[in-house]
């Protein structure tokens, strides 16, 4: 999601929710997103997806920003739509299954995301993971 502000753009931005990144910052930022259900067409993941994770309904129409590939092989799909999320709402994230402590089968349920913030494009390519940064510079130039 993104919106402009005195014409530039800020970028939406989510941060994931859990002890293992309560104090990592920079690289850890993300686009929401998830994988998809048995059969499901990559567009409806992204709004499922993005509303489980924020609490906010996608609303198009949506901006096809193609697709990155991680070094472990995971493929990430993107979408931008134009929208205005107010931070004082907060998000409502679903919340997932971990083992916490590593190695202790013990498992707790913690917020998918924990936050999220409109950033200028300096302050997401910082923050957000390193190849969905990719998503940002491409919306970029699709608006150059």
């Amino acid at each position: 999601m993104y919106r402009l502000r005195k014409k530039a753009p800020e970028f939406f931005l989510v941060h994931p929710g859990g002890p293992f990144y309560k104090n990592k910052n920079e690289g850890v930022w993300s686009l929401p997103k998830g994988v998809p259900e048995r059969d499901e067409e990559l567009l409806l993941t992204a709004q499922r997806e993005f509303e489980e994770e924020t609490g906010i309904t996608p609303a198009p129409p949506y901006t096809p920003l193609g697709s990155v590939t991680y070094k472990s092989g995971k493929v990430i799909h993107a979408w931008a739509f134009a929208g205005n999320w107010d931070p004082a709402q907060g998000v409502i994230s679903n919340k997932i299954p971990i083992e916490w402590p590593p190695r202790t089968g013990k498992i707790i349920h913690v917020p998918e995301v924990d936050r999220a913030a409109w950033l200028t494009f300096e302050e997401a390519m910082k923050l957000v993971h390193p190849q969905q940064g990719t998503f940002i510079k491409r919306w970029m130039d699709l608006h150059a």
